[in-house]
């Protein structure tokens, strides 16, 4: 008989890489950028997280390396973005590329070594995972109830009444891939630091895009967020379980479970969009006159 409790926490642990690269790009996208190099950036974030670790022999600074990476990481698309002009899906997937292979050449000497044990906290969670739980309002809190919050979403639906109204447009969005970038390694210094120990190459395994799925699923907000990291956490969890029982499935097919599940709710969330634009339905979050007000 399985324990609903420690099912539970098994859930949170699964989804706490994914909810921190998603809230990380819910606030860029907000901000009117689509950065497709999460997964590059949070394999990043686990190579620099594992490394200060394992050096250092503090997870904590291996959390605040990785943050540190996945921030630093994302400035050159930043740069060429926003300074460059280049274009956004392009430059995203040479993000990916280049930290896949930055972290696949730097991360040679890490192998076969252990990272630190971190010591659990409440409920026997680590405290990231706690974190990760509190990032969730904090976020909600700034893009809906902040005037720093107000003013990044004015950027991301119309730049040029924000740049009208005397607000560097630029800046604020090159502060939200930053920080972007910087959660997005948390999320990847999770799965090496706190989860697996050890540094292996490829590590994330397409979390980063199960990421990008989850904002789009959420329709934007961060409560979608946990409740869409939750489920692909769940889907994760449930194909362990069947795993370990030793349920006559493939492995193959269990394994790709959850990117099954972000084809289908990628697939039902364009229909329903499609569906709200032949209703006649206009999309939600326009910041109207309130943005105006901050003139």
């Amino acid at each position: 008989m399985i324990d609903p409790v420690a099912l539970f926490l098994m859930l949170l642990t699964a989804s706490t890489p994914i909810l921190f690269a998603a809230l990380g790009e819910l606030v860029a996208e907000r901000a009117g950028v689509l950065n497709l190099g999460v997964e590059g950036m949070m394999i990043t974030g686990a190579l620099a997280g594992f490394a200060a670790a394992y050096h250092s022999g503090s997870p904590v600074l291996g959390f605040a390396a990785a943050a540190l990476a996945g921030a630093l990481i994302a400035l050159p698309f930043a740069v060429l973005t926003q300074f460059l002009l280049s274009n956004q899906v392009a430059s995203g997937l040479a993000l990916t590329l280049f930290g896949l292979g930055l972290a696949a050449l730097f991360g040679k000497p890490m192998e076969g070594v252990k990272a630190p044990t971190m010591a659990p906290g409440p409920l026997g969670l680590h405290w990231i995972v706690w974190l990760g739980l509190l990032m969730v309002p904090l976020i909600w809190w700034f893009l809906n109830r902040s005037r720093a919050g107000l003013i990044l979403r004015g950027v991301g639906e119309n730049h040029d009444a924000a740049h009208a109204l005397g607000y560097d447009v630029r800046r604020v969005r090159i502060a939200a891939i930053a920080f972007g970038g910087a959660m997005a390694g948390i999320g990847g210094a999770f799965i090496s630091v706190a989860t697996v120990l050890q540094w292996t190459e490829g590590m994330t395994a397409g979390a980063g895009w199960i990421a990008l799925a989850i904002v789009v699923f959420s329709s934007w907000t961060a409560p979608g967020v946990l409740a869409g990291a939750w489920l692909f956490g769940g889907v994760t969890v449930l194909q362990l379980r069947l795993q370990a029982a030793g349920v006559r499935v493939p492995v193959q097919l269990l394994s790709m479970a959850p990117y099954l599940a972000t084809i289908v709710v990628l697939v039902a969330i364009s229909a329903r969009q499609k569906f709200s634009r032949r209703a006649g339905s206009t999309a939600p979050g326009s910041l109207g006159q309130d943005f105006h007000a901050l003139r």
